[in-house]
């Protein structure tokens, strides 16, 4: 059985937030109002070309890397990026292992007095280290968290 595959996937999440374009574009590319709902990053550097980067996991379990290349910026209307996932057993000398590879467009769309902000995300998923299902999953998590940030706001 060849234990190196590539599984590739395209998901679309869409959420309404109350909250104006600006002030949901505002929280993506603000590193304090970001970190309110997405884990605080090491590096930040929100411009076309700009890395973001997050090293993280849970106290014993794998250490996860998100590695972040923006490659398009529209204020107000769309952010385009690129990023790998990296994962690390603490307990296994093997080293990091490359987990995904993903292209993500965000798009914040003026409805009402509201966004209506669309996330689209094609992922290639590698030797089964993660699925689309849990990508999604998380994702849906990050999103929910973005609507209580502004709510709160």
């Amino acid at each position: 059985m060849n234990k190196h595959y590539a599984e590739h996937h395209t998901f679309v999440l869409e959420r309404h937030y109350s909250a104006l374009p600006t002030d949901v574009f505002a929280a993506w590319a603000d590193p304090v109002a970001k970190s309110h709902w997405f884990p605080k990053a090491d590096k930040f550097e929100f411009r076309v070309g700009g890395h973001e980067l997050h090293h993280g996991g849970s106290l014993g379990g794998p250490i996860y890397t998100f590695d972040a290349r923006y490659e398009e910026i529209v204020h107000d209307h769309r952010i385009v990026y690129s990023y790998i996932m990296d994962m690390e057993k603490p307990t296994v000398a093997v080293g990091k292992k490359r987990i995904s590879a993903s292209l993500c467009t965000i798009e914040f769309k003026a409805e009402g007095t509201g966004t209506h902000l669309v996330y689209t995300e094609q992922a290639v998923f590698l030797d089964g280290h993660d699925t689309p299902e849990l990508r999604k999953q998380g994702t849906q998590a990050f999103l929910d968290k973005l609507g209580v940030h502004l709510k709160s706001g």
